[in-house]
């Protein structure tokens, strides 16, 4: 079977499978085959109206769960460069980071950055 064939029929099968499935479980899906395709996310993160901290580079922004229980926790983690200058490029000594935050808190955008 040829190569192109087997993707197809593979992407078929996923797209099958997703109709019966919640939307959460659609939405799990659809991130880790953006995961897997690999992103260039952007967190943007405001005190009010203004811009305080930016990563860029972030593959995915996962939740977090509780050892013992298994229930998600009210924050999300990832890692990314801390974009010190806002210019969206990994400029010399921005560092790649661990980061978390709240659920709680509104004032961030998460986003792709298309630009090449």
């Amino acid at each position: 079977m040829h190569r192109s064939l087997k993707i197809a029929g593979a992407l078929t099968a996923v797209a099958l499978l997703s109709f019966g499935c919640t939307q959460e479980t659609q939405n799990s899906i659809s991130r880790s085959i953006q995961n897997w395709t690999g992103t260039n996310g952007v967190l943007d993160v405001y005190a009010g109206e203004k811009l305080v901290k930016r990563f860029i580079k972030i593959d995915k922004l996962s939740t977090a769960y509780g050892t013992n229980d298994g229930k998600p926790r009210p924050y999300r983690y990832g890692y990314g460069y801390d974009d010190k200058n806002f210019n969206f490029k990994k400029d010399p000594g921005e560092k790649k980071v661990y980061f978390e935050f709240s659920d709680y808190s509104t004032n961030y955008i998460f986003y792709e950055n298309d630009a090449k």
